[in-house]
């Protein structure tokens, strides 16, 4: 069988959860069937894996607009696949048009949906509409939709009420305990300028509305001065929230002692290393479909502060890999916290309690690696996802399989 995996990140070209998914999931599933990987980008050389650039005459247009050209171009090349499988509404639109084109099933995952993040509007202006009408497209045709947890699944049933529920299976993301483990090894604390011998409150992710790193950054100013803060920043999606965070940095640096921001992707034993001498992981997250973040830092035997969003509670089990944040949105659909002192106040005061318990932190990470390893394999996902293919090729018996496994 095979199968065509389109993705707008792909290795080296990562950012976010949804390539790491699309990452780990073909390398797990290339030991079961043909998978060829069509992702958006720059050439690459992996053998199986074809690239995409935005058209030239597109390069100069709303990034929305581009990506639909590319994914075009994706589109035709997809003859002679049995499957095609898309992740994130900028391969959606390829999978749908190559679902139609060439007749065969179209599966997708959704790691997000674009109603529910409304602050991208701010990033891609009218393109925020092309983009929704492109998931929307494709998921209400999609013969089989993945979400990567429950809270996901909730979400896409609620959101497009035209797609039956039996066309929406849950798969949670994984994660490869061999890379993210335990590392004591303390080079990338001494390249970054770290005190090994200080607890380090650690943030990894994107600066975008939707992880919530303004609400961590006001929390800061409450949390033990002797803890350092360690922010692993992506690039910003706006030059507005960038601005915002680097206000808000500055303005806790003038007070305390032992704010460090590290801009960019981190190779990936650094990461395990700041991981694994983190005292405590931070997830102050507004939208989370799942969160993979929170399994890399669990993996790492690293206790996890996170708020109680999306499928962060499939993931985090309060009271025993980590604390879990109540959160209350604002009514206006915009995802902001309707009280945002009592987030801050709240965040602080998770991670001061296992700033004074250490031991209790440990405990925590030592349970957060055991459910990484006995409940998120990656080897699993692949299983479960091709019984979806299967099942929509083949009828009958692996379908049903993949529904109730």
């Amino acid at each position: 069988m095979r199968i065509d995996l389109l993705t707008r990140e792909y290795p080296p070209e990562v950012y976010g959860g949804a390539g790491v998914h699309a990452a780990e999931l073909t390398r797990a599933m290339r030991r079961l069937a043909d998978v060829r990987v069509r992702c958006l980008g720059g050439p690459r050389d992996e053998p199986g894996t074809t690239a995409y650039r935005v058209p030239r005459d597109f390069r100069d247009a709303n990034p929305a607009l581009g990506h639909l050209a590319a994914d075009l171009l994706m589109a035709a090349d997809c003859a002679g696949a049995d499957v095609v499988h898309s992740h994130t509404w900028y391969a959606n639109a390829a999978g749908h048009t190559a679902a139609l084109l060439h007749g065969v099933p179209h599966v997708m995952t959704m790691h997000s949906l674009e109603p529910l993040r409304p602050w991208k509007a701010e990033q891609l202006g009218g393109g925020y509409a092309l983009s929704g009408w492109m998931e929307r497209s494709a998921v209400a045709a999609a013969d089989a939709v993945i979400a990567v947890s429950r809270a996901m699944r909730d979400d896409v049933l609620a959101v497009y009420p035209e797609v039956a529920p039996e066309r929406v299976r849950v798969i949670h993301n994984g994660i490869d305990t061999a890379v993210h483990r335990p590392d004591a090894s303390g080079d990338a604390l001494r390249r970054f300028g770290l005190d090994p011998d200080l607890p380090i409150v650690l943030f990894v992710g994107r600066v975008t509305r939707q992880k919530g790193l303004p609400h961590l950054l006001r929390a800061a100013f409450d949390i033990h001065p002797k803890a350092q803060l360690v922010l692993c920043c992506g690039q910003p999606d706006t030059p507005e929230i960038g601005a915002e965070v680097a206000s808000l940095v500055n303005e806790l640096s003038a007070v305390r002692e032992g704010v460090r921001r590290i801009d960019g992707m981190l190779p990936a034993a650094d990461l395990r290393q700041l991981l694994s001498s983190a005292t405590v992981f931070v997830c102050p997250s507004l939208y989370e479909p799942m969160g993979i973040v929170n399994l890399e830092a669990m993996a790492c035997a690293t206790a996890v502060v996170a708020t109680a969003v999306g499928g962060i509670p499939e993931v985090v089990e309060d009271g025993v890999t980590g604390l879990l944040v109540p959160y209350d949105r604002l009514p206006d659909g915009t995802g902001e916290p309707a009280d945002p002192d009592r987030l801050a106040a709240d965040l602080a005061d998770a991670v001061n309690a296992l700033l004074d318990d250490p031991a209790r932190a440990e405990r925590f990470g030592r349970a957060g690696r055991e459910r990484a390893e006995l409940l998120f394999s990656w080897d699993r996902v692949a299983e479960r996802t091709l019984a979806v293919h299967q099942g929509l090729i083949g009828g009958g018996n692996a379908l049903t399989t993949a529904l109730t496994r």
